[in-house]
């Protein structure tokens, strides 16, 4: 999809039916009118390609031409992607099964990729986790990851069965998790989102850090389903601004756990700088693809990568308490990407 069919396929997604609500909360956010708020709306997604939740998220209509022009907003985000990842290369990131084997130095648990394995390993894997993390091949945003407790006395069999009906591609072993990440929500693997850029000379860097936090009683961190981003300073591992509910266009900021009522600010992420490592040397595994989102988990021993994502969501980049400055993720791959142009 080139260009300008995408600018033509975000303003023609802006329907009357969603766009009115998103307008009233902007409005109230930015203390203007909603005749203003439309218009800029409208000329923010003309002239940076920026979408609803960036418009909210980024706090848009506070901000100066010249900090707009740092944000990386949603199309800026897709030509970015488009420069960086050879989408050739991308099906191991894509394809949780062949993830699994690609990465095995990093992930540090078992993995079972039912598209391949056998009946021995099936009853196998069943006889060691009989309580596992079951999710598709494909997907993002926690949907369709479920905990499955194996039945006793099940057997290969029908276990296939269950899993192809309930659309689940690969079985993992439950990671354990740091005591520390547990004490602010126990009830999912609480993921940092740490984002690499391979620059023009062949070199990873971490670009940025969010620590997600799980809310609802369900068992993934995603932003669909509730769950809070923590910005995490690169140089010390620590939360430094409030946590922001990545869910939808309601923009809503956390100073604590709304459950576990841990502060956020202060938090330290255990492992942080071994995490760091880990991804960095988890990006040359594919170096065609040079901009990725990992999810890494932190158990007892360190780091253990879950995933990595060659469509790194670019939202929690820019939220606007996170973002005191006004000023975007832009700069950042222009430093270490010299050659993209807008």
């Amino acid at each position: 999809m080139n260009k300008f069919t995408y600018y033509v396929r975000v303003l023609s997604g802006m329907r009357l039916k969603r766009f009115l609500p998103i307008l009233e909360h902007a409005s109230q956010l930015s203390g203007k009118s909603k005749a203003w708020v439309a218009r800029d709306m409208i000329r923010c997604a003309r002239k940076y390609g920026a979408g609803y939740h960036d418009y909210i998220q980024f706090g848009m209509y506070d901000l100066t031409e010249e900090q707009k022009a740092t944000m990386v907003t949603r199309v800026v985000n897709r030509e970015l992607m488009a420069c960086l990842n050879d989408e050739t290369k991308t099906a191991v990131l894509d394809d949780k099964g062949k993830f699994a084997k690609a990465y095995a130095q990093f992930i540090k648990r078992d993995v079972l990729d039912l598209a391949s394995a056998s009946e021995q390993e099936i009853d196998q894997f069943m006889a060691k986790h009989p309580r596992m993390f079951c999710k598709p091949s494909m997907g993002s945003s926690g949907r369709g990851c479920f905990i499955y407790e194996a039945p006793a006395g099940i057997g290969w069999e029908k276990f296939l069965e269950e899993m192809k009906a309930k659309g689940v591609g690969v079985c993992e072993e439950i990671l354990p998790q740091h005591p520390k990440q547990v004490a602010v929500n126990p009830h999912s693997l609480n993921c940092l989102r740490i984002v690499t850029l391979i620059d023009s000379q062949g070199v990873p860097h971490v670009i940025y850090a969010v620590q997600k936090f799980g809310v609802k009683d369900v068992c993934v961190d995603n932003y669909g389903p509730g769950g809070i981003g923590c910005r995490v300073d690169l140089d010390s591992g620590i939360v430094k601004w409030p946590g922001v509910l990545g869910e939808g266009y309601m923009r809503q900021v956390y100073d604590e756990h709304p459950v576990s009522h841990v502060k956020f600010v202060g938090y330290e992420v255990p492992f942080f700088k071994e995490a760091c490592d880990m991804v960095c040397q988890a990006a040359m595994v594919t170096p065609a693809v040079r901009y990725v989102g990992w999810d890494v988990g932190i158990t007892p021993d360190g780091p253990a990568i879950v995933e990595g994502n060659d469509f790194s969501d670019y939202l929690f980049y820019q939220h606007v308490p996170q973002t005191p400055d006004g000023i975007g993720m832009l700069p950042v791959f222009m430093k270490y990407v010299p050659e993209f142009k807008r």
